[in-house]
């Protein structure tokens, strides 16, 4: 089933995110935890492929176990940085040819060093470069970009930021995923923004659940978020107890996708590491929610 299909807004729903393992070492111990969040029945699961395509080889051999192990329908990842057309092509086929038609459209991290002059070889230079290209090479497939609520951070300004979104909508992504932000109205003020610009493509909020403290400099590392004082205080009371941060992590995330559903926005994406114990929790607390009809497709959210 396409994502988009199942973004239809006249339900509440939740998706998960799990990364591929990066060896085969340990590949065995996250197919379990994935099978097993998996297994919470997510309306679908997103599986990533590593900052600069590192764990390519992975990504897609965990689509093909969860498949077989399970009915939910799987988005993949797939980055470009430094791909080549035969590299994109290839891989597009071997998602074809494992039944796959969901792919989340990405440009990835620019290796450390790499030069302007390096980048003006590229054949993508851009996720837009790679929607376009899926759209040209392989039509029926459903395809999805990223967004930031709080601005990407090689963007100038926001109206540039917006510009490039555009660009990604009209080359084929047929919907956004946000990064991480910690405070919904960042998400709301993004959606007005999107929404007079023109873009009304859906948009999955993604909420990261912070359950230990170390976590909270790598998200703002990653996503360069704002973390409200109200956040802070929870990190400075608790983090030192991981039992205590972590119930508090899980809890705040759980405000944050009450608070998106309540104010008409009817699907969540959380990024839960790998964690089946936090990715239930959230499910749990959110239960009597999901499934729910919604009045969303009379917001313009």
């Amino acid at each position: 089933m396409k994502i988009s299909e199942i973004l239809d807004r006249s339900h509440y729903s939740m998706s998960f995110e799990v990364f591929p393992p990066k060896t085969d070492s340990n590949f065995a111990s996250i197919e379990t935890a994935a099978a097993e969040i998996a297994s919470l029945r997510p309306s679908f699961l997103s599986i990533t492929h590593g900052a600069s395509g590192s764990t390519s080889k992975y990504s897609l051999e965990l689509a093909k176990k969860l498949k077989k192990s399970c009915d939910t329908p799987i988005l993949i990842h797939y980055t470009c940085v430094n791909s080549t057309r035969e590299d994109v092509k290839k891989r597009l086929a071997d998602m074809k040819e494992a039944g796959f038609s969901n792919i989340m459209a990405l440009r990835g991290d620019i290796p450390e060093g790499t030069s302007e002059s390096d980048m003006a070889s590229w054949e993508y230079r851009h996720a837009s470069d790679l929607a376009e290209e899926i759209r040209r090479t392989e039509p029926d497939f459903c395809i999805g970009g990223a967004c930031y609520p709080e601005i990407h951070p090689e963007s100038p300004n926001r109206w540039t930021d917006i510009e490039n979104l555009k660009r990604k909508v009209e080359a084929g992504c047929e919907f956004l995923t946000t990064q991480m932000f910690f405070d919904n109205n960042i998400f709301f003020n993004f959606m007005y923004k999107l929404r007079n610009a023109g873009i009304s493509v859906p948009v999955v909020p993604g909420i990261m659940p912070i359950t230990k403290a170390n976590q909270v400099k790598r998200a703002i590392e990653l996503s360069g978020s704002f973390v409200p004082q109200r956040f802070k205080a929870l990190v400075d009371r608790f983090g030192q107890n991981d039992d205590a941060m972590e119930q508090a992590g899980i809890a705040y995330a759980t405000d944050q996708i009450i608070d998106l559903y309540a104010n008409g926005v009817p699907f969540v994406h959380v990024y839960s590491m790998n964690k089946p114990e936090v990715a239930r929790a959230i499910k749990e607390n959110v239960s009597h929610i999901l499934g729910q009809p919604t009045e969303y497709c009379k917001a313009d959210i």
